[in-house]
Order: C-alpha cells, then structure tokens, then sequence
C-alpha cells in the first residue's frame, strides 16, 4: 500500500471510531458496540455508497471517488473543512505531488516586509510551508523568541514550540498550542506529501518529542484562522493575545499571524510594558536583553 494510502486509511479510521452514533441518526439495532464509533457499514449508508465501495476505501485500495462522493464522506464522518480538505487531498483531488521531491526556498515579498515594521505596535509573525517562520517585526521576538538567531533552515515554529524548554515555559495553555500546531502540520503533509523538508521536520519531532508522537498517531487536522494564548513572559508576566491569520492574495502557502489585546486589559498594559521595553533596549547605552 502506497504511504499516502496508508495515510487515508489511518484518517478514515480514526474519523470513524470518533463519530457519535446517536448523533448520526442511526437507529439502536441491538448490538452491542465492540468498538466505539461507526461501523463501516454506517458510514457507507450515510454517505450512499456501498459497504464494500467503502470497506476498500478505508482499506487505501487504490480508488479515485469523485468529489460529491469525498464529499458525502466527509459529512458522514462529522468532519469540519479543515477535515474535509485533508480528506480531500488524502484522496487525491488536492494538486500535490505524493512523489519525493524537494520544493523551492519561500522567499517574503518586500512589501510583506514592510507591513511587518508598518505593524510596529502589534507582534506580527509570516509563516510559510510547514510552519517556516519566513519573518517576524520585532514585538514577536519580544513577545516570543527571536527567530533570527537560529539558522535559516531551523526557523520553524513546530519545532520551537515542540522542542524548545523555553518555549514550555512561556506558554501557560502549552499543551493546547502544540497540540494544534502538530494537527497544523498535519494538514500542511497531506496537502503536499512528497515535500522532503516536511518529511524530515516529521521524522525529527517523532525522535525528539514523545508528545508529538503521540498527538501525531491521533491523526487530527487542525486549521488555525483564530485564537487565543496565554502566556507567562519573563518580562511582563502574565497576559493572553488573540490572534487573526491572514493569507496574502496571491501567496496562499503564507500566512500572516497578528496578535493582539483588549483595549484595557491588563493584557494591554503587559504589551504596552513589553513595547517599552523594547524601545528602551535599542536605545545606545542601554543594557541589552
């Protein structure tokens, strides 16, 4: 079986064991449940496809399903869109390669740059592929850890987050955060499963981190648009930033992550302390962090 075959297999399991029957409308027949879950037989009966039509899929036979039918699956199974896309590109209607192969080097537009510093105020992150992190103003580092002081290729923000113990600390919610950054890159190796880079970014957080070989085997996807963190900073404390993601037209493997305050909070006067703090440190004479 092909990997990516395995891959949908996987999915479609686990989707199935986490679908709630009564939820689903089926009618109590009598037997009792082994497993939790649908059967597979359920889920070809809410998608109409046959048992068997069903049975090979899940078992990553080599079938190409149309998109009314991924579709039909996909609501069968519960999923959201972040689910259903995974599916989707599991399958093979997405345009990614499943072949090896390595991808160029993402390189930020200037003017992109210069909506970073324009955002001066706020912390600002662009990620790429993976979760690269392509560029970040100076409130992120502040806010965060300063990507730029480690080497090119390892700016990522999986493997930050995953393997770095100062990291751990800074995040009161850490393992809400690396648990939805690992169903992140989840989603980003289904969307292009031949990507090497992101085949040895998986195999080295398999090897560094037990959670993330745990969250890994789970098979969620995640797609983040909106959110929350709480922190625990070294210089300011405590304080929760919301967060909005944006994908430049034109662009859609970056995406643009704002963070922000309440107006009033005690989270607000945490950055406006922060943003102090990092004004002072570039003053000439100053002691630096």
């Amino acid at each position: 079986m092909a990997g990516n075959n395995r891959e949908l297999a996987d999915f479609l399991r686990r989707a199935r064991s986490q679908c709630d029957p009564a939820r689903a409308g089926l009618p109590a027949d009598g037997r009792v449940r082994r497993v939790p879950g649908l059967r597979r037989e359920e889920v070809a009966l809410l998608a109409g496809v046959s048992s068997d039509y069903y049975a090979r899929l899940e078992q990553g036979r080599r079938i190409m399903p149309s998109p009314a039918v991924v579709e039909a699956i996909g609501r069968a199974l519960e999923l959201d869109a972040a689910g259903r896309g995974h599916l989707a590109d599991l399958i093979g209607l997405g345009a990614a390669s499943p072949q090896p192969r390595t991808r160029e080097l993402q390189r930020v537009r200037p003017g992109l740059r210069q909506l970073l510093d324009a955002l001066d105020g706020e912390p600002a992150l662009l990620l790429g592929r993976r979760m690269d992190v392509l560029a970040a103003n100076r409130m992120a580092a502040a806010l965060f850890v300063d990507f730029e002081r480690f080497p090119g290729p390892r700016r990522n923000y999986a493997r930050w987050i995953l393997l770095d113990a100062d990291a751990r600390a800074l995040f009161e919610d850490w393992e809400v955060q690396a648990r939805a950054v690992v169903e992140t890159l989840r989603l980003d190796a289904g969307r292009d499963p031949g990507d090497r880079a992101t085949v040895a970014l998986v195999a080295e957080l398999r090897e560094e981190s037990p959670e993330f070989g745990r969250w890994w085997q789970e098979h969620r996807v995640y797609q983040r648009t909106h959110g929350s963190k709480r922190l625990r900073h070294p210089i300011v404390g405590a304080l929760t930033v919301e967060y909005e993601t944006f994908s430049p037209p034109g662009d859609p493997d970056t995406t643009l992550f704002l963070y922000t305050t309440a107006a009033g909070s005690p989270s607000r006067e945490a950055m406006d302390v922060l943003t102090s703090w990092t004004m002072s440190e570039r003053e000439p004479g100053l002691p630096g962090r």
